[in-house]
């Protein structure tokens, strides 16, 4: 393969999406489960949130794996591969509706650090096909960040086990 990348950088990267893609692939389902169980209040706030988040992921999921497969490396594609990578932490529970948008700031977060601790070696190297879709990744994410954490702003948040609100 000669794309102006050699093979060790070419070797970097790839790894790099590959957590990218296991951190994606982990709150696509994480948020699909919150989508199914959220409950309370604001019930179709969130579930309409959740179900428009968990299909953009879903949306992305191929643009990372095949930008792997493109730089010459096999994508990931097993749940205990995606464990090995991931650094969102699976959820087993159906936490409170807070709590459930917490865990989804948290996994929107690690996301863009995943995706901009790839950029020092993709900078380097010169991968502007990668460097754009980091960067639109990053954009997506530290927005769904924002509208989330938005709706625990106010001075005001839904207590998880019992749905009762309480002052900050």
């Amino acid at each position: 393969m000669d794309i102006g990348i050699d093979d060790k950088t070419r070797g970097k990267i790839a790894d790099g999406l590959a957590h990218l893609l296991a951190d994606s692939y982990t709150l696509y389902l994480k948020t699909h489960g919150f989508h199914w169980n959220v409950t309370g209040p604001m019930f179709n706030t969130l579930h309409l949130m959740f179900m428009d988040q968990y299909t953009e992921l879903w949306n992305a999921l191929d643009p990372i794996a095949e930008r792997i497969r493109a730089l010459g490396h096999p994508a990931p594609a097993s749940y205990s591969q995606f464990v090995k990578l991931s650094s969102i932490e699976e959820e087993a529970g159906v936490p409170g509706a807070t709590d459930m948008i917490r865990q989804l700031i948290a996994g929107q977060e690690a996301i863009t650090r995943t995706a901009r601790g790839i950029f020092p070696v993709v900078d380097k190297a010169g991968d502007e096909p990668t460097a754009d879709l980091l960067t639109q990744r990053m954009q997506i994410h530290e927005k769904n960040a924002w509208m989330l954490r938005s709706l625990l702003e106010g001075g005001e948040q839904a207590l998880p086990a019992t749905g009762k609100r309480k002052k900050k």
